[in-house]
């Protein structure tokens, strides 16, 4: 019984190969037929020397090339020949070589390495996703079910949990107090700052106005009898408030105001103390760490994982969709940015051609004991069958060429020694 496998299942159109060996041994049965009958009519004419005397040398080297090739296959007639069968009786030597050859040369890092530095993935990439309409669409769509079927089978609780612990330990070890002193400062350099002083100035403006009763109350308050008694305390109140509101405005719509320039000053100092002073920095990593341990938190995180989740999924059910919008966008976007900067693209590829040697060299044996085991697996007789199928056709052509061959070296030799 054989055994099924890739191998068993490789099943090439072979009636070239059954026609060449019905070619061969023809011509074989052919020179036979020649070398009697020219041997019989010899004594009659002379001449049928050299007929004879090729088809004699024919006969051999025919017989010889179909015991050679017979030879690598089975053994002849039948025969226990020794060293014949070559094939059957050395499969596992077989599967235990070309596991070696694959091993030395195409699993070693210094090979995969030296071989990655002529293919330019990153390109590819770029093209890919900068036009993934094209040839790539069936494995974008593979990619994509096997993406969203993942993460539906995936425990989501549990995988959710993951993600969130990561990204709070991540928050937890990471000191945010140099990051946003360094972004502070980078946007008052360029002036990106301007748009959130603008909404400071507006949002003091709105609380002004929110807030005009309590301080008219706070004013009549804090004024002395004498200001209440002679009904100063609202005058006051109301040149406060009106004071403030003018202040406001004038700040909002004075690019070169005074007060603007101290706010932009108060910016910088907090942004150099939140790189350089100790306490300042103390002071919001202690702010973060009640920040992740508040429930809220926790809370906005898991709202978060279940909308990222929903996408991810949804986006892979339907990704020629996803791809329409501002996904394929970013993408796209991605993909011009691969294909058009040299210095993207040579990391890339060289963060790919270390990942490929390094695979090769953590699971380069795995993969030899995977072929020689599967090829010690298979059966001999369907292993020789299906090589002697796929080669067959250029054995029978050695067997022809032997014959005419071996009919012409006999040809010369007879007319030398007729010499």
């Amino acid at each position: 019984m054989t055994r099924s496998g890739p191998l068993s299942r490789f099943n090439p159109s072979q009636p070239g190969a059954q026609g060449m060996k019905v070619v061969a041994t023809g011509l074989l049965v052919v020179m036979a037929g020649l070398f009697v009958l020219s041997r019989a009519l010899e004594p009659r004419y002379p001449w049928l020397g050299l007929v004879k005397a090729f088809a004699e040398a024919a006969m051999v080297g025919g017989l010889a090339d179909w015991f050679a090739v017979t030879a690598l296959f089975r053994h002849p007639l039948g025969l226990p020949i020794p060293h014949t069968a070559i094939i059957p009786r050395n499969k596992d030597r077989i599967g235990l070589t070309l596991a070696s050859f694959i091993r030395d040369n195409f699993l070693v890092a210094r090979v995969v390495a030296r071989r990655m530095r002529g293919i330019d993935v990153a390109a590819a990439a770029g093209r890919f996703l900068r036009a993934p309409s094209g040839e790539g669409t069936r494995i974008r769509r593979g990619a994509s079910r096997l993406i969203a079927d993942l993460f539906e089978a995936l425990d989501d609780e549990r995988l959710g949990g993951i993600v969130k612990g990561a990204i709070s330990q991540r928050l937890a070890k990471t000191e945010i107090s140099p990051l946003l002193g360094a972004a502070l400062a980078s946007a008052i350099e360029d002036n990106r700052h301007v748009p959130m002083l603008e909404a400071a100035i507006r949002a003091l403006s709105h609380a002004l106005d929110a807030n005009e009763s309590l301080i008219r109350d706070m004013v009549k308050r804090r004024a002395s009898w004498v200001l209440r008694l002679a009904a100063l305390d609202e005058k006051l109140a109301d040149a406060i408030v009106e004071g403030l509101r003018k202040l406001t405005l004038e700040v909002s719509t004075d690019p070169d105001h005074p007060m603007r320039a101290k706010m932009v000053e108060a910016l910088a100092d907090l942004a150099h103390d939140l790189q350089h002073k100790p306490e300042t920095r103390a002071r919001v990593e202690q702010w973060k760490e009640e920040l992740l341990s508040n429930r809220s938190v926790a809370q906005w995180l898991d709202r978060l994982w279940q909308k990222g989740r929903a996408s991810i999924i949804a986006a892979a059910r339907n990704p020629d969709a996803a791809l329409a919008g501002r996904m394929g966008e970013v993408l796209r976007s991605a993909g011009s940015t691969l294909e058009g900067d040299p210095r993207i693209r040579r990391a890339v590829n060289q963060f790919v051609r270390r990942a490929a040697a390094g695979m090769a060299a953590s699971y380069g044996g795995a993969i030899v004991s995977l072929v020689s085991d599967t090829i010690r697996g298979w059966d001999a007789r369907t292993v020789t069958e299906r090589l002697e199928s796929a080669v067959g056709r250029d054995l029978q052509y050695i067997r022809i060429n032997g014959t005419l061959v071996g009919g012409f070296v006999g040809l010369v030799l007879h007319f030398l020694d007729t010499l």
